[in-house]
């Protein structure tokens, strides 16, 4: 299937090139992810996006592990090939994620024996958050054993998120970036 909306491409006019580089790494030397470029296509919603996405992904609460659970469990529920590949590639063998792992995230269960309370807590959660908007007394009660009510918050808005940005390169079918990881089938 084709891309429904072209990222932008080089050479860029200033302002594009420096919005995009916000969204890169310090000292990045690769190109913008293809996401990136498609969203700066609309600069003040980008701009928008850009603060609250690298807040999430860089100065919260959560723990990196944490983090990467989570948004790799909403990546693979919705479906996002292009954002769970990015994130097998990127963050998770520095978030601890071991290769089971990784596959597991996609196709397995929260009550695998891969997982630790803490994170079959994290799964559960997001798995209903994903079927119903809504968490069960039984999910609250799992994650209020491992994270506090800031965490807490902090995982509701990083799984929305998660699921916006998925709705993002999903609706706009925004091709995989040729060096990220396939999504593996259920």
């Amino acid at each position: 299937m084709k891309q429904r909306i072209d990222g932008v491409t080089p050479p860029y006019e200033p302002e594009i090139d420096h919005a995009l580089r916000k969204w890169m790494p310090p000292g990045a030397a690769q190109e913008p992810l293809m996401l990136f470029k498609v969203l700066v296509r609309h600069p003040e919603l980008a701009s928008r996006m850009q603060v609250l996405g690298e807040a999430l992904l860089f100065h919260g609460r959560l723990s990196d592990a944490d983090r990467e659970l989570v948004i790799d469990r909403v990546a693979a529920r919705s479906g996002c090939a292009y954002e769970w590949g990015i994130h097998m590639v990127v963050f998770a063998e520095a978030a601890g994620l071991s290769q089971e792992q990784a596959t597991l995230t996609a196709v397995g269960d929260p009550d695998d024996p891969a997982w630790s309370a803490r994170q079959t807590a994290l799964l559960r959660a997001v798995d209903e958050l994903h079927a119903t908007s809504r968490l069960s007394d039984e999910a609250w009660g799992g994650l209020r054993e491992h994270l506090d009510e800031q965490e807490i918050l902090e995982l509701l808005v990083l799984a929305g998120w998660y699921r916006t940005i998925a709705y993002v390169a999903n609706g706009a079918r925004i091709e995989p970036e040729p060096w990220a990881l396939a999504l593996p089938e259920s």
